[in-house]
């Protein structure tokens, strides 16, 4: 693997950043580490590893996308020849042959610039929210149009694109997805066991700020290349304003109306009927992908919650942008996870 490096990008995970850590620097490629103010001794820990570290200037904003481009650049450096890059983040691990296997597709079809396998949760049943992750990161094999975080991409294919738009603090990977599209280059996801992340997600509260996270890159990203030939994230945004804000809202007026003209009761009804339905919808495409029905259920459910929280985060976008303020990182990881002891 003499052709690969690993870039690990962190902020505080703690003994999280071990696993990641020990998933890779026994293996014989190259490791870089950039820190992003973490102060629970992450730095430490990954020079005792043996890992390149980079800690960014806390002058600058931290995003994941100046993270990973730093240790990009950071591993061009140590190693010029580098042919294929894994990104992983520090609340993952990579899982024992899936570098061998991420190579292979590439050798396979040179069209291919960005390649991810499977990530599961690591305490899947120890909340309903690592239960969700863990749904999201299910993805059918296959060409696709986007990513998450953990990938590994072809050296060249990234160079080209000119890496990740630093400026996003979130919804990175996707827009990075976009350009490489149009670029020519292809995304493919294999059935591959890829890695082990660990959400760590345990209230209400957390779901919720990462729902609304959700929400403003998906605004991002339409703003960005929502005009484009892929049309970005257009309809996401539609979907979470009208299942989070349209349908509610009208649910809600004609509610309080129909109490003083009972005959628009019936609009009441329509939409809640139209609520029903979209659940009942979701529940059953889980289904087919071959979900749980329990699983199914509690995905259906929690989508339709976070559509409030997605239109908090539309709309926060929005009036920033509107303002000319940046805003900062949406973090929602449990800070006594983060804070512990490496």
């Amino acid at each position: 693997m003499d052709d690969i490096g690993v870039v690990i990008i962190g902020r505080n995970e703690g003994a999280r950043l071990r696993s990641a850590l020990e998933s890779v620097v026994p293996s014989t490629v190259p490791v870089v580490y950039v820190d992003s103010g973490s102060i629970d001794g992450s730095v430490q820990l990954a020079r005792a590893t043996g890992a390149e570290v980079v800690e960014l200037d806390s002058s600058l904003p931290f995003t994941a996308a100046r993270a990973r481009n730093t240790g990009f650049a950071r591993m061009k450096e140590l190693k010029p020849d580098v042919g294929f890059v894994q990104f992983l983040d520090g609340d993952c691990a990579l899982e024992h042959g899936w570098l061998d296997a991420a190579r292979q597709v590439f050798r396979e079809n040179t069209s291919v610039g960005l390649v991810a396998g499977r990530l599961r949760e690591v305490n899947r049943e120890g909340s309903r929210y690592n239960r969700l992750c863990d749904l999201e990161w299910e993805r059918s094999p296959g060409l696709t149009e986007a990513i998450g975080g953990v990938f590994m991409v072809r050296v060249v294919a990234f160079d080209a694109t000119g890496g990740f738009n630093e400026l996003l603090i979130a919804g990175e990977e996707p827009e990075l997805c976009v350009r490489s599209r149009e670029l020519g280059w292809q995304i493919r996801q294999i059935e591959h066991e890829m890695g082990r992340h660990d959400a760590a997600m345990t209230r209400f509260g957390q779901w919720w700020k990462r729902a609304v996270r959700t929400g403003h890159a998906y605004a991002e990203g339409a703003a960005l290349h929502g005009h484009g030939p892929f049309r970005h994230n257009v309809r996401r945004v539609w979907s979470s304003l009208i299942w989070g804000a349209g349908v509610p809202l009208i649910l809600l007026s004609f509610l309080v109306v129909g109490f003083l003209k009972p005959s628009l009761w019936l609009v009441c009804g329509v939409a809640m009927a139209m609520l029903i339905l979209q659940w009942a919808r979701i529940a059953l495409h889980r289904r087919r992908l071959g979900n749980l029905h329990s699983d199914s259920l509690l995905y259906a459910t929690f989508c339709l919650i976070g559509k409030p929280a997605a239109v908090i985060g539309i709309v926060a976008y929005w009036i920033n942008r509107f303002r000319g303020h940046q805003i900062n990182l949406i973090e929602y990881k449990n800070p006594s996870v983060e804070k512990q002891s490496a």
